[in-house]
């Protein structure tokens, strides 16, 4: 990654924010002129939250690369590597940990009550959409979610702090909490957030952006198989064990592999 010499900085910032807004708000009105035309509801289907979803977040990576990298003749450029078998035996136990976790902590908010009950029953009915197109839910969360929010949050926001700088934990734990906060719904932020800073760990120990992406395909991926044949939305319900079971289950799983990969210092991630 000698070649990623673009840095995030404040304006950096600004230009990933409005690249989040204008996509969304061209997806919107996209929608509502296909709807108009049509003379049906299109925004209701699974395959148009695709579509929303690939502009909301491939639009600040475009303006990113055109307004700053290659404004300032930079180079955005990616390692996309494989790593020894060694380093997959770590870091997918560690991710299961971590999910298990983050299991346990999202069923600690509530969904019920005058602020949240509303906001759980939007949160529901957007994913209800989605899941409805079997396709198109295996499409966007296990495909094109975890090449683009890692290039976004991993190889773009984390990479550039650190190309500025900035200490790697920091960088880490700042991607992580914005990766959660993108999520928009506090039952997501909290397990996005938990798994993000796996993502960013494994991103800065192995340098191959390959990791994080398999890895959120991953868990993207264990969470849709869940929701097309199962009726279990979390873990505990899906083993019939007691979600304090899950979590300490999740420590475990999640701290030897962290031992070897993150604390232990003859690990080598490299052939």
């Amino acid at each position: 990654m000698d070649n990623q010499n673009y840095k995030m900085d404040f304006f950096g910032a600004i230009i990933l924010v409005a690249g989040l807004f204008v996509g969304a708000s061209f997806a919107y009105a996209f929608g509502l002129g296909l709807s108009a035309l049509f003379g049906q509801d299109l925004q209701q289907t699974g395959w148009f939250s695709v579509f929303s979803y690939v502009m909301t977040m491939l639009t600040p990576i475009l303006f990113f690369y055109l307004l700053t990298v290659k404004n300032d003749g930079k180079k955005l450029t990616f390692d996309f590597s494989t790593k020894p078998f060694r380093v997959y035996l770590l870091i997918f136990p560690m991710m299961l940990g971590i999910m298990l976790v983050a299991d346990y902590t999202t069923q600690l908010i509530p969904t019920t009550g005058q602020l949240l009950g509303p906001l759980y029953q939007l949160y529901q009915a957007e994913f209800l959409k989605l899941s409805s197109s079997p396709v198109s839910l295996i499409l966007m969360t296990v495909l094109l979610a975890p090449v683009l929010e890692e290039t976004l949050f991993r190889g773009i926001l984390m990479q550039g702090m650190i190309n500025n700088k900035v200490k790697s934990t920091t960088a880490i734990i700042v991607s992580a909490l914005i990766f959660g906060v993108v999520h928009f719904n506090p039952w997501q932020f909290v397990g996005a957030f938990l798994l993000g800073l796996v993502l960013g760990l494994v991103y800065f120990k192995t340098k191959s952006l390959l990791m994080p992406i398999l890895l959120h395909a991953f868990n993207n991926l264990v969470s849709a198989l869940m929701t097309m044949y199962t009726d279990s939305e979390t873990f505990s319900e899906f083993f019939q064990m007691k979600k304090e079971i899950i979590l300490v289950s999740g420590v475990v799983i999640f701290a030897i592999p962290f031992y070897f990969f993150a604390v232990r210092k003859n690990i080598i991630y490299k052939d």
